[in-house]
């Protein structure tokens, strides 16, 4: 395959990744009724900014609590906090009609909410059942304490599309937890 076919069926899949962020039968959350507004780069052309860029405040979800009819994900409200600095999450998950490869991901924040540290991940299987997942892991770059913290959970399909496997996300929640040392 020629250099240029392939760069932009790598550059389409890597466009249409950043734009996978919900599954189709979505319903936004009561605490995500207001989106945050970041600022994002847009380039003028024609304008006195045709040189530089602008700045235009666009709506900005982390991704919200959302599950395909059937498909759920929870996230229980303990997390266990070891003292070499290992977080465990635990929580279950129901998922079906996958054709790639599934896993639940888990993610947590404390003190500040900008900053989420990725705590494992474990293969899912979906066929329709409710199972249970555990995810552990240490975090770099901040010292985790007992006390409340912030966790959001997603079972997350690489479904294979092209050269690219792309996410389908089947389901997402969030939840504040109280980590424990033990």
């Amino acid at each position: 395959m020629p250099v240029r076919p392939a760069l932009a069926a790598v550059l389409g899949g890597a466009a249409l990744l950043t734009l996978a962020t919900a599954p189709a039968h979505a319903a936004t959350p009561a605490h995500a009724a207001t989106p945050a507004l970041a600022a994002a780069p847009a380039h003028v052309a024609g304008s006195a900014h045709a040189a530089g860029s602008a700045h235009i405040a666009v709506p900005v979800h982390a991704v919200p609590v959302h599950a395909a009819p059937g498909e759920s994900v929870t996230v229980d409200t303990v997390g266990r906090l070891a003292a070499d600095g290992t977080v465990t999450l635990t929580g279950t998950y129901r998922c079906t009609g996958n054709t790639g490869p599934v896993f639940v991901t888990s993610a947590l924040s404390q003190r500040d909410p900008r900053v989420k540290h990725g705590i494992g991940g474990t293969v899912a299987r979906c066929d329709g059942t409710t199972h249970t997942w555990s995810n552990s892991g240490q975090v770099s770059g901040e010292t985790l304490m007992p006390g409340t913290a912030h966790v959001q959970a997603t079972v997350m399909e690489l479904r294979p599309v092209g050269l690219v496997p792309l996410p389908v996300f089947h389901a997402t929640a969030d939840q504040d937890v109280t980590l424990v040392q033990g």
